[in-house]
């Protein structure tokens, strides 16, 4: 409209922008008033290689010259209206009205801007047509780069809806394009956490990331076909992510989780394997979650491993082989446990299917007796970018105060996660109000069965962000399980909240799906004690996510506490004031006392 194209001309600058010069240094290319020029170094002279451009279609200074500076690459992108979320900032500090703060937010199925290569020849100063059909829809158009005899170029194409990621490559002049790597899913590719591109300098191959066998693992790419010239890593593991790749000695280093199956798949190893998916070696070694640091001469690697129920190990192994040279430290915890403080407890128990194994901890206090009953606490967020429950050594210090005043805390890893199968993370496709409940349950029930001070008759639940959005999902789905909830700015409906997270796991276009897995559209089933806590000033998830919820749960007559506090942003239970309320209400509500006031704050 109008105004948004006003809007987007008193963004441009006045002056051009870019400047990239060619190869040969001959020539530089700017954008001036939204079109491509270049300037000819030798004598100055300035001409535009673009007219049709605008402020509604405007061309990059993402400038990419062929090796032999005979051709010019860039992005034409039409930008699209943005979104704009208000906040109100009720009482500022350093005035008594409030004062109005508006935010760009693109919400799920928003329009987006929407980009396409171009690209010029310089001799005849004319744009070369390329036929798109291969990336009509783009998301994102990243990895612009061409090939060494300048006759094409590739880039990355991420379409909407995350279930279509093409590595194209167009050939120069005739403007054609073809999928060199054509990866598809049918729920979604987790582009954001899972994808590597690497090309192997001196040949025409390249390694590839992909979920194609039901487990990320590695792949060497045909760089001239896409056909897979050898899958590099494979078996019923993942790889985590690519350190590096040494195209001389043609090996790749990566970390990996799960590839001993006496270990807990979510600890992390570092790896090394050749591109043709020979020399497999495994450099760490200890029963626990690494980290390294290499020599100087990378001869060797210091690792550091430890387990939330083992303190850290130090040793130093050679790189060659990953063989250990010697133990050099092993941390003493004697003071620590000489404290009371008890060390998380490490538990696994089958999921909703009855044979897939998930992981978590339970937490007591110091005090703990084996012959009491205690109430049980679970610390939740389910978001499906990664895995949550701790792995390596730490004090837990937030977990353990809870647990001090008398509960037991849990965190589990359901299905919906990451860092295992894909069949494991596609349970969150279209389905976040699932939040790996029916996995957590049943977890609980086991470890209750085994370790009886667990008492299920009083379940509580908090989490943030997500977690928020879990914590209040979990009486609202399983009302019969969990009794009490703390939701802390929570994206309660995925249409309120950004629109990457949210569209990377629930699709595009938005649709029926979406209601359905609201808490808002669920708010009237609404069972137990519920608190939800706010910021006003939260830029990450919309605060009216929050106070949907509270209006419909008004209109179905629930009861519930809610705490909207004035000036702050995301994460509100975990200011001091916030998680102290936290705590008074898991207290209030799964102990059936009233919280003692600190007696400083009661002599006031």
């Amino acid at each position: 409209d109008a105004g948004a194209l006003k809007r987007l001309t008193d963004r441009r600058e006045a002056r051009p922008r870019g400047g990239a010069a060619s190869p040969d240094g001959r020539y530089r290319a700017l954008i001036r008033d939204d079109n491509v020029w270049v300037r000819d170094q030798t004598d100055g002279q300035e001409f535009p290689l673009t007219q049709d451009g605008t402020p509604a279609d405007t061309y990059q200074a993402r400038f990419h010259w062929s090796p032999d500076s005979s051709r010019l690459l860039t992005l034409r992108t039409r930008p699209a209206e943005t979104r704009t979320v208000h906040l109100i900032e009720s009482a500022p500090g350093d005035q008594l009205q409030p004062r109005l703060h508006s935010l760009p937010y693109a919400k799920p199925g928003d329009p987006i801007d929407q980009s396409r290569p171009v690209v010029f020849d310089l001799a005849s100063r004319q744009q070369i047509a390329i036929s798109d059909g291969l990336f009509a829809n783009p998301w994102n158009i990243s990895r612009l780069r061409w090939q060494d005899d300048s006759a094409s170029f590739d880039f990355l194409y991420n379409e909407r809806g995350h279930q279509v990621v093409r590595l194209v490559r167009v050939d120069v002049p005739s403007g054609q394009a073809r999928a060199v790597i054509d990866e598809r899913s049918e729920t979604f590719i987790d582009y954001a956490h899972k994808q590597f591109l690497h090309y192997v300098a001196g040949t025409n191959e390249m390694v590839w990331m992909s979920e194609r066998d039901g487990w990320n693992h590695l792949y060497l790419v045909d760089g001239a076909t896409g056909d897979v010239r050898q899958q590099i890593t494979s078996g019923p593991w993942v790889v985590r992510g690519v350190e590096r790749v040494d195209d001389q000695r043609r090996q790749v280093w990566f970390t990996a989780g799960g590839m001993d199956p006496r270990e807990d798949p979510y600890h992390v190893h570092l790896c090394r394997v050749n591109l043709d998916g020979t020399g497999l070696v495994r450099l760490t070694a200890g029963d626990g979650t690494h980290d390294w640091r290499f020599s100087p001469d990378e001869r060797f690697l210091l690792d550091t491993w430890s387990r939330v129920d083992q303190p850290p190990v130090t040793e130093l192994r050679r790189v060659s082989d990953g063989s250990l040279v010697c133990e050099l430290e092993r941390a003493d915890w004697t003071a620590l446990l000489a404290t009371g403080w008890r060390p998380p407890q490490r538990f696994v128990a089958n999921g909703r299917d009855g044979q897939t194994k998930i992981h978590g901890i339970l937490i007591r206090p110091s005090n703990f007796d084996p012959d009491r009953k205690y109430p049980v606490i679970e610390k939740i967020y389910a978001g499906p970018q990664s895995a949550y429950v701790p792995k390596a050594f730490g004090r837990h210090v937030r977990e353990h105060a809870l647990a001090e005043l008398g509960f037991i805390v849990v965190q589990i890893d359901g299905m919906g996660t990451s860092h295992r199968s894909k069949a494991f993370h596609d349970v969150c496709w279209r389905n976040l109000g699932d939040s790996g409940f029916p996995d957590r349950i049943a977890w609980l029930r086991a470890a209750a069965a085994e370790h009886p001070e667990l008492d299920l008759r009083r379940v509580g639940i908090f989490g943030g962000s997500a977690g928020g959005q879990n914590a209040l999902r979990a009486l609202l789905a399983h009302g019969d399980f969990y009794h009490v909830a703390v939701a802390d700015c929570g994206c309660h409906d995925n249409r309120m909240d950004k629109i990457w997270w949210n569209e990377l796991w629930m699709g595009w276009p938005v649709g029926p799906h979406y209601e359905q897995q609201s808490n808002v559209t669920q708010a009237h089933r609404l069972s137990g004690k519920l608190l939800l806590i706010v910021g006003e000033m939260d830029r990450n998830v919309d605060p009216a996510s929050t106070l949907q919820v509270a209006s419909r749960l008004i209109k179905a007559g629930k009861d519930f506490d809610l705490l909207l506090m004035p000036g702050v942003g995301h994460g509100a239970a975990e200011t001091p004031y916030g998680n102290r309320r936290r705590m008074d209400f898991l207290v209030r509500h799964l102990w059936q006392v009233e919280p003692r006031r600190n007696p400083q704050d009661a002599a006031q």
